[in-house]
C-alpha cells in the first residue's frame, strides 16, 4: 500500500559504489527505486541495458553499440544476463534487500520500446525492423527482471516504469511511427508485466502527455509545471480511473535550493490552476507521489541527498495538509 505523498525517484543515481547506492535508495525514498549507475559504468545506460543480448547488436565501451542490420531478428531469444555489468546496481540491490524492510514496494525503470527502436534506427536499422526488435528485446528483459525481483523478494509489490527518453517528438510529422502505433508499442510492453506488477511510464520533458496517458499506465511521472495545466480534464479522468501521478516536484537543474518553500509553492500553484480547470483537488492530493524533477545522476551524492531531503520535506507538508483538510 502506497500512502499519498510518498517519495520516490527514477533510480539513476550518481554513486560509484553499488552498495552505497542501494543504501541511499532505501534511506532517501519511501518507495525505493532500484539503482541504475551509469557513472559507475556506462554499461548501465538504459539503452545499452535494453540491447544486451540482442542478435546483431555489439555493445562497446561507454554505453556505445554497433548494429549489423542483417543479423537483427525480432524472433531471436534475448538473454538477460543479470550477472553482467549492465545490472550491477540492480543485482546488488536485490542481494542486500533482505536486510531491509522487505514489505515496501520496489520501483524499477527500464527503457521503453519506442526509445530503443529509435536508437536502433539511428544506428542504421530500417524502422519497421528496428521497432520489432526493440519491442521483442524489451518484453523479454522485462519478463526476466520481474522474475528476478520476485525470486529475491517474493510477494513484494513491484512498480515497473517504462522510460521513453527519446520520444519527445512522438506526435511530430517526421516521427517514424504513427501516434497510435507508438501507443500500441508501449501498451503491449506494459501488458507483458501487468499481471505481476503495477506499470507506469515516464518520458522526457517535451513528450506528448496525452499519448502517455493513452498507453494505459497506472503511474505517470510529470513535472510540477504549468505546462500540464491545459491537460486538466485528461488528468482528472486519469486520476478518477485509478491512476497515480508522481510529480517531479523539486528541480534537479540550476541552483539547488536549501529549503522546500519554493518547490512547495510551485506545486500548490500548479494544483490550484488544475483545480480551477476542473481537476479534483482531492484526487490530486490523494493519488500523488513526490519525486525529484529529473535525474540525480548529474550531481554528487551530497547534492542528491539535499534534493531528496527537500522532497521529503514536501511530503511532510502534503501529509499535514491532507490531515487538516480531512
Amino acid at each position: 500500500m502506497i500512502e499519498p505523498g510518498a517519495t520516490t525517484g527514477c533510480g539513476k543515481l550518481p554513486h560509484l559504489s553499488a552498495h552505497q547506492a542501494a543504501e541511499f535508495a532505501w534511506s532517501a525514498f519511501d518507495v525505493p527505486p532500484v539503482p541504475c549507475l551509469p557513472r559507475r559504468s556506462p554499461a548501465e545506460f538504459e539503452i545499452a541495458r535494453a540491447l544486451l543480448g540482442v542478435a546483431g547488436v555489439a555493445l562497446g565501451q561507454y554505453g556505445t553499440f554497433t548494429v549489423d542490420a542483417d543479423r537483427l531478428d525480432p524472433g531471436a531469444t534475448v538473454d538477460t544476463d543479470i550477472d553482467g555489468q549492465q545490472f550491477t546496481g540492480f543485482r546488488t540491490y536485490l542481494e542486500l534487500a533482505a536486510a531491509h524492510d522487505p514489505g515496501r514496494p520496489v520501483l524499477w525503470t527500464f527503457a521503453g520500446p519506442v526509445s530503443v527502436g529509435l536508437a536502433l534506427i539511428r544506428a542504421g536499422a530500417e524502422p519497421t525492423l528496428a521497432f520489432a526488435v526493440a519491442h521483442a528485446a524489451v518484453c523479454q528483459h522485462l519478463r526476466a527482471l520481474v522474475g528476478a525481483v520476485d525470486s529475491a523478494l517474493p510477494g513484494v509489490p513491484q512498480i515497473v516504469m517504462l522510460s521513453e527518453p527519446f520520444a519527445g517528438d512522438l506526435g511530430g510529422r517526421e516521427f517514424p511511427l504513427a501516434p497510435d502505433e507508438s501507443v500500441d508499442l508501449v501498451s503491449s510492453a506494459m501488458a507483458v508485466v501487468a499481471p505481476a506488477a503495477n506499470v507506469g511510464v515516464c518520458g522526457d520533458a517535451d513528450i506528448d502527455l496525452s499519448l502517455l496517458l493513452a498507453s494505459g499506465p497506472e503511474l505517470i511521472v510529470i513535472p510540477a509545471s504549468k505546462r500540464v495545466v491545459p491537460l486538466a480534464g485528461q488528468l482528472d479522468r486519469y486520476l478518477a480511473n485509478g491512476g497515480w501521478i508522481a510529480w517531479g516536484a523539486v528541480s534537479t537543474g540550476g541552483p539547488i535550493g536549501v529549503t522546500s518553500t519554493r518547490s512547495w509553492l510551485q506545486l500548490q500553484e500548479v494544483w490550484g490552476e488544475l483545480s480551477a480547470r476542473g481537476c479534483s483537488p482531492e484526487l490530486l492530493r490523494d493519488r500523488c507521489l513526490l519525486a525529484p524533477d529529473g535525474d540525480l545522476v548529474h550531481h554528487n551524492p551530497v547534492i542528491a541527498e539535499r534534493i531528496c531531503r527537500t522532497v521529503r520535506d514536501m511530503s511532510t507538508k502534503l501529509r499535514m495538509l491532507a490531515a487538516s483538510q480531512r
